[in-house]
């Protein structure tokens, strides 16, 4: 069977993560870009996985955004990160029978689905590429306990700056992003359910953040103005991303 150029662009995002913050041998960049896959379109809000269920494949990201998110009551969500292409947001459920959460295209999307089985073989006969897919795990951790500190900690503008700094640089270093320009699809609710603030609340602070001259949104890209002033207000410290090279 003939592999569409789609599977290959996949597989291919999928290097270009791990080598942000690993290196790949040879031999191992040819074994995952032997790694069967099918795709998967999303729409908008389509779910890749829903809260409990026990996937057996894992869903790699090409093109769009997604989000990993958990409903309360009333139907109210909070959102937990955000993803871009290259990311695996469900690669936990390679060793969890079953998910705590659900993962949703924020864009319309484009998932490469690889199956658990395949991704076993792979991590068994190349112990160091189970270790970076372990490694890719922890610094997910690591942005978790970011995101924990922002809303729990921060005012609502540094930890916004936070969060417009680490999704910068987290699309730069696989090369989505340059000169202080992104992508960057997040609507006011989406950014409101990230935070834990209203809509009112997180359009106060944007329209601070412009008229402070530290970013603008020109066509769905955010701007960066002034990335000094922004990792200032943020009090942003990069050393969590564990990226190879920083750029900014």
């Amino acid at each position: 069977m003939v592999r569409s150029a789609i599977a290959d662009t996949a597989l291919e995002a999928l290097i270009r993560k791990l080598e942000s913050t690993s290196d790949l041998t040879e031999e191992e960049r040819r074994a995952i870009q032997k790694l069967p896959v099918s795709i998967r379109p999303l729409a908008p809000s389509q779910d890749l996985v829903a809260d409990g269920e026990r996937p057996v494949q894992c869903g790699l990201l090409v093109e769009g955004w997604s989000y990993r998110y958990k409903l309360l009551a009333e139907g109210r969500r909070q959102i937990l990160s955000f993803h871009v292409a290259g990311d695996t947001p469900d690669l936990q459920s390679l060793h969890l029978d079953e998910l705590d959460h659900g993962v949703a295209a924020l864009t319309s999307c484009t998932f490469a689905l690889i199956p658990h089985d395949s991704l076993r073989h792979l991590t068994r006969t190349f112990p160091d590429v189970a270790a970076l897919l372990w490694r890719e795990t922890l610094i997910d951790a690591g942005i978790f306990r970011a995101w924990i500190a922002a809303i729990g900690r921060r005012s609502a503008y540094g930890g916004i700056a936070h969060l417009f700094c680490e999704l910068y640089l987290r699309q730069e270093a696989v090369g989505l992003a340059a000169d202080h320009r992104c992508p960057m699809p997040v609507r006011q609710t989406d950014l409101a359910d990230a935070m834990g603030l209203t809509s009112v609340h997180i359009n106060r602070v944007l329209k601070e953040m412009r008229d402070a001259d530290l970013i603008t949104f020109e066509r769905r890209e955010l701007v960066i103005r002034d990335w000094k002033r922004l990792c200032d207000a943020a009090e942003f410290d990069p050393t969590y991303l564990h990226l190879k090279n920083l750029a900014a």
